[in-house]
């Protein structure tokens, strides 16, 4: 190539015509060659676009990641491009799969085929919005169980001072926490200072709705150049957990998402929560035990400033069959 290109500087020079002439040969050959080049890279994408579908069209119907490769390895031929698309794809938050993440890191810090939790630990570093929508948990699918020693399906807020000294207790503070069309076998939620709370349009198998008037301010999480926001939709997992797990550290979000999430096997649990506004709208609580046990209970420990209470009824519910 190199002694092609000498001999048509040479010729140019000699002859400005037949210069021409071979360097419009020389860049022929090279249009070719990169023609070529992307009609190959067009037809080894379609290959992989193909050989994902089977992948893809489970993730739309809310399926994990790992329960998708599990699923079309035990049923399907196709699982080579499929396990070479997973590979291809890392754990992720925005994929769905499950693992321990630190926000506001997309990454899981801990992943493992045994472990089917969905935990986000937040921290000092602010996080714009992070949505969890279209979810199943805890026993509601086939083979799953608690993880051990756990009793809730769903934890969500700070945690509290334990016997060792080194933890202090820490509190998730929010901006707008929205908690829309849960299914629980009970809902519970203590240990809050909210400004404005809203209780609307939720049916239970037996309620208490006892907060407490008081003064909490209003709040909205800043700080600047805050983290991306963190948003996944759909999958299979044994437990959710949302908290602020490091000492004396509380996590913080301006606005916390958490919808249609049909839970089985524990109970939900919203505790230690500092937020502006919180929404609880359109739940059904219920685990068949009749109104004079209380499925549903806000506890004498939420503190509010303004409460819309509306639309809130006791109808028989049982668990998810």
């Amino acid at each position: 190539m190199l002694v092609d290109l000498q001999f048509a500087w040479w010729s140019f020079q000699r002859s400005p015509l037949e210069g021409y002439r071979k360097a419009r040969a020389w860049r022929d050959w090279i249009l070719v060659k990169v023609e070529y080049l992307q009609a190959e890279s067009g037809k080894w994408k379609a290959l992989f676009t193909t050989a994902k579908l089977p992948y893809t069209a489970l993730r739309m119907m809310g399926v994990s990641p790992n329960m998708a490769i599990t699923l079309l390895i035990g049923g399907s031929v196709a699982t080579t491009g499929v396990v070479a698309a997973e590979i291809m794809e890392p754990p992720s938050f925005s994929n769905g799969s499950a693992g321990v993440y630190t926000a506001p890191s997309n990454a899981p810090t801990f992943t493992s085929d045994k472990f089917n939790t969905l935990r986000l630990d937040l921290g000092s570093t602010p996080v714009g919005e992070i949505t969890i929508q279209d979810i199943t948990l805890g026993t509601a699918y086939a083979n799953s169980s608690l993880p051990s020693g756990e009793s809730n399906v769903i934890i969500v807020g700070g945690l509290p001072a334990v016997s060792d000294p080194a933890f202090t207790e820490t509190y998730l503070e929010v901006g707008h926490l929205i908690v829309d069309r849960w299914r629980c076998t009970t809902l519970t939620l203590t240990n809050i200072e909210v400004h404005t709370l809203n209780v609307i349009s939720n049916a239970s198998d037996g309620q208490s709705i006892s907060p407490v008037a008081g003064v909490p301010r209003d709040r909205g999480i800043g700080g600047g150049n805050r983290a991306d926001n963190m948003l996944t939709s759909g999958g299979y997992y044994d437990q959710l957990k949302i908290t602020s797990a490091t000492t004396g550290i509380n996590g913080r979000v301006d606005v916390l998402r958490l919808s249609n999430i049909w839970s089985k096997g524990g109970g939900c649990v919203i505790d230690r929560v500092k937020a502006g506004t919180i929404d609880i709208v359109l739940n059904e609580i219920g685990a068949g035990d009749g109104f004079a046990t209380k499925d549903f209970t806000i506890a004498t420990s939420v503190v509010y400033k303004t409460m819309n209470n509306n639309e809130n009824v006791e109808v028989s519910i049982s668990p998810p069959s």
